[in-house]
């Protein structure tokens, strides 16, 4: 059972590229906090800036393997780097983020970072999609054959299927903005 009058647990993600040392990968996610503080920490729209809320309370760092950097782009305008990529599809997702470029390596894209509440990384308590189906037992769903026909469904003929429930389970782990980090989150390396 989840504690509802209990603040979320908050966590600053990184992205870093995989191709630089250890400690320099923490040194540039560093570099991108510091970023983060300085552009999301006195947004005046907010009695108490989330980014105070994790210095205070929370300072948990988790700094994931995000690929490549390359600040050149294909025809159609997409990043060739997936660090790149991670930076676009944040912003194009209007998730408050930051990042930091270093000079010393030609300003290349060095650190993304973000912070998320425990709705995208606590599978125990807030469960994928499926899961959540399944935990819920709509319509006789925990026969055997049913759960793995739920598994093997594509994720969008899922939500197109169960779209009541979808629509449920997004307002259960805190809107689209967590669906999208969930996923984006979602099986990567830390670095």
């Amino acid at each position: 059972m989840i504690d509802t009058t209990k603040p979320f647990e908050l966590r600053m993600y990184f992205f870093v590229p995989y191709n630089i040392s250890p400690i320099q990968q923490a040194i540039q996610a560093g570099h991108a906090a510091l970023r983060y503080a300085y552009e999301h920490g006195h947004n005046s729209n907010e009695r108490f800036p989330l980014i105070w809320d994790f210095i205070c309370s929370h300072e948990t760092w988790v700094i994931l393997n995000g690929g490549t950097t390359n600040k050149r782009r294909d025809l159609d305008g997409i990043a060739l780097g997936t660090l790149d990529q991670i930076g676009d599809s944040l912003l194009e997702n209007k998730i408050p983020f930051a990042y930091f470029e270093e000079p010393d390596l030609n300003d290349a894209l060095t650190a993304v970072c973000f912070i998320g509440d425990e709705r995208i990384w606590n599978y125990d308590d807030y469960l994928d999609f499926v899961k959540y189906i399944i935990d819920k037992g709509y319509n006789g769903i925990l026969n055997p054959q049913k759960v793995l026909e739920l598994r093997m469904m594509e994720y969008e003929s899922l939500k197109e299927k169960y779209y009541d429930y979808y629509e449920e389970w997004v307002q259960f782990i805190g809107g689209e903005k967590n669906v999208f980090l969930r996923e984006l989150i979602k099986g990567k390396k830390l670095a």
